[in-house]
């Protein structure tokens, strides 16, 4: 469900996978990794998930 997330939130905001994984948790890999399987834990849910909320709130959304 959060891969899904992310992935929808790259399309609508046209931002690279490596981008968002630097900016959100410091890990340029994230996403790739979880496209293959990889389960964040709570912490770095949460920091993605904050990631993404101010992100959308800076662009007014």
């Amino acid at each position: 469900m959060l891969l899904r997330t992310i992935e929808k939130f790259l399309r609508d905001h046209r931002i690279a996978p490596t981008r968002f994984g630097r900016d959100a948790v410091r890990d340029p890999r994230l996403v790739f990794d979880m496209r293959l399987g990889r389960d964040p834990g709570d912490r770095v849910k949460r920091r993605i998930e904050h990631f993404m909320n101010e992100y959308r709130r800076s662009m007014g959304q």
